[in-house]
């Protein structure tokens, strides 16, 4: 796990869990606040229960962007591949070839004449937009989805990440806070640490698993139509 896709999924996660070892810490009652006055005495207090509320639904916004920003990079690395290493559109599998024709039908025809040279080759990523991949709408069915679209597994181990169930949980209140159905201190109420926690430590599992998975599409070239690259 040394590819620059898992070097930057490892970091984004080491930000998340120092995000929510500082939550922790705040349940714990090791984490204060000190408060200086007018005359410089300082004074030490407990953070507001109602503000430990809005951190703790601060920190789906926190997982929702380590899910989708791990899903965009990981199919940007699949067009990087097939552009780095010359793939034919002709010798993409099938599901591909649709995701490249989708792809170029949303796109300028005139910018794209402008980028393509080998039309073979260039065609694949022409029409690739990372900022279209998803947008707010993520979750464990919207990944399955995405693997069959592509033709990478979509298997992880259930006991160690519910494969993604928990997603859709941080997609549903992300969408909430960022959509303004719902505040901060309402989603907060609703979710202890624990069940943070526990959420934080499955998606990152699955996420992982995900991003093996992708790795091995990648090594074993399984994005090739197998009938064609045999000839």
């Amino acid at each position: 796990m040394t590819s620059t896709l898992f070097q930057d999924f490892k970091e984004r996660t080491k930000e998340v869990n120092k995000y929510f070892i500082f939550l922790k810490s705040l349940e714990q009652g090791t984490t204060k606040l000190i408060m200086e006055g007018k005359n410089g005495a300082t004074k030490i207090r407990q953070i507001d229960p109602e503000l430990e509320k809005t951190l703790k639904a601060s920190g789906f916004l926190l997982l929702y962007n380590l899910v989708e920003a791990t899903m965009r990079d990981a199919i940007e690395a699949i067009f990087e591949e097939l552009r780095s290493k010359g793939v034919s559109f002709d010798h993409i599998r099938p599901e591909l070839r649709k995701i490249v024709l989708k792809n170029l039908a949303r796109r300028n025809p005139d910018k794209v004449l402008m980028e393509i040279t080998a039309i073979s080759l260039d065609i694949i990523t022409a029409g690739f937009d990372k900022g279209e991949i998803f947008s707010g709408n993520i979750d464990g069915r919207e990944i399955r989805k995405t693997a069959e679209m592509y033709g990478f597994s979509s298997n992880t181990d259930y006991a160690q990440t519910g494969n993604g169930q928990d997603l859709l949980t941080v997609k549903t209140n992300r969408n909430d806070l960022a959509h303004g159905v719902k505040s901060f201190a309402e989603v907060g109420r609703t979710q202890t640490m624990g069940d943070l926690l526990r959420i934080k430590k499955k998606v990152v599992k699955y996420l992982r698993q995900i991003l093996q998975n992708i790795e091995t599409y990648i090594a074993n070239q399984d994005y090739l139509d197998s009938p064609r690259s045999s000839s």
